[in-house]
């Protein structure tokens, strides 16, 4: 762990919980976090560059994952009052796009209950994980609009218990990270379920990096980064001294964790940097 990284945030910025991290194509490392402004920027070295977004465009942080470009980003709100959307941005924080009803859930095309990650296609359609209040995934075009879905609550195969992450592979398969039913679920990406991995702890956060490498974030059991294959899911190794929600990494293997636990203080709300050795 590089105990140097990041660089202490400025007067007037405070750490919240960071539930998820992530990457553009530059190589910045963004947090997102339950705090004003919600995104926070960060260059190599740890400085902070940029912040942006509030209430009006977020209410409650969760999910922050950068399309395959790495020029916008997908983030979602499932606070239970006030939430309830996804919604697409550019670099500068400026909305492209929102599905969802604000302050208003349910399991139609076109809303959500508790939405915890949205993963994108190179071809532009999507993925949601509706999976706090929801157990469900929902596909859309690149337009948004809806094409399909599956799941409902349960332990077999093709049912949830809190899809909590998902992000999709080289192949194309679409991995699912069901966090109560301590699993990830692999399924095509007509919802075709293709086989589960119970080897990667609970997962709360996913991420692919440029070399295949699965890397999956649980706080609550393994505490820790577990990262094998993501072809067969075969573990390489295990990454301790964070307790992550959130899990990125860079083109150089570095491993960024973004924690939501701590109490008064922020004592382990933070963004933590692990170099690759």
């Amino acid at each position: 762990m590089d105990p140097d990284w990041p660089k202490p945030l400025p007067d007037g910025i405070e750490w919240g919980q960071v539930p998820n991290v992530t990457i553009d194509a530059e190589g910045y490392i963004y947090a997102f976090h339950r705090s004003e402004p919600p995104v926070l920027k960060f260059d190599a070295e740890g400085n902070l560059v940029d912040s942006f977004g509030g209430p009006q465009w977020v209410a409650t942080p969760h999910g922050f994952r950068a399309t395959p470009d790495g020029q916008t980003f997908w983030a979602t709100d499932y606070n239970r009052e006030r939430g309830h959307t996804i919604t697409k941005v550019d670099e500068s924080g400026r909305i492209i796009q929102r599905l969802g009803a604000r302050g208003f859930s349910g399991v139609g095309p076109t809303t959500f209950n508790g939405p915890a990650d949205v993963a994108q296609a190179e071809d532009g359609s999507f993925f949601v994980a509706d999976g706090h209040f929801n157990n469900r995934i929902v596909k859309y075009d690149k337009d948004g609009r809806y094409l399909m879905e599956w799941g409902n609550k349960g332990a077999g195969a093709g049912e949830f218990n809190l899809p909590h992450t998902i992000v999709i592979d080289r192949r194309g398969r679409v991995l699912v990270g069901d966090r109560a039913n301590l699993r990830i679920q692999i399924f095509t990406q007509d919802g075709e379920y293709i086989t589960e991995w119970d080897q990667f702890g609970r997962p709360s956060g996913m991420f692919i990096d440029q070399n295949d490498i699965l890397y999956v974030a649980d706080y609550q059991e393994l505490r820790g980064v577990t990262y094998g294959s993501a072809e067969d899911g075969s573990v390489m190794g295990f990454i301790q001294g964070s307790e992550p929600e959130g899990v990125v990494v860079d083109a150089d293997g570095n491993v960024y964790t973004g924690e939501v636990t701590g109490g008064e203080g922020g004592e382990g709300r933070i963004i933590r940097k692990f170099i690759k050795q």
